[in-house]
């Protein structure tokens, strides 16, 4: 199945920006459906690493598991669901603009389904993603332009 992408221009050095999108404590800053999110264990965070992030998924909060699958900074991240009827594969990468002042953020999502999960994939997981992934990257870039 095609990915599910959205990209951002955002005018903060990619550094700035990759330390900030993958630091799930920030994930309720500017991805909407979360409630809460932290690192398990210690820091500095490292492929491998999990999250603990709890969404709501429309009048109920679901608490989920997320990897670190993938960290090259300033430039990629991948994080992976690990648990679940649907398992949701997050892929980001940060460009460079303008000599590096800069940053072009492209976050896509791949699915997973077993079960139910192939159900609720096209019914309502794709839908949802595809709807509210242009509403968070827009809100990364409010955020992280206003300064926080």
């Amino acid at each position: 199945m095609k990915s599910i992408a959205a990209t951002v221009d955002i005018s903060l050095r990619p550094e700035d920006v990759f330390w900030y999108v993958t630091d799930a404590s920030h994930f309720p800053e500017w991805q909407g459906n979360v409630v809460s999110a932290h690192w398990e264990g210690d820091t500095p965070v490292r492929v491998g690493s999990l999250a603990a992030v709890t969404r709501r998924v429309g009048p109920r909060t679901l608490p989920t598991t997320e990897e670190i699958t993938e960290l090259s900074p300033p430039k990629s991240w991948r994080v992976r669901g690990v648990s679940g009827p649907t398992t949701a594969i997050a892929k980001g990468t940060i460009e460079p603009l303008d000599d590096g002042a800069r940053s072009r953020v492209t976050i896509a999502f791949e699915f997973e389904a077993h079960r139910a999960g192939k159900l609720l994939l096209p019914l309502v997981v794709r839908p949802q993603v595809r709807r509210r992934l242009p509403k968070h990257v827009e809100k990364l870039k409010e955020v992280l332009e206003r300064g926080a």
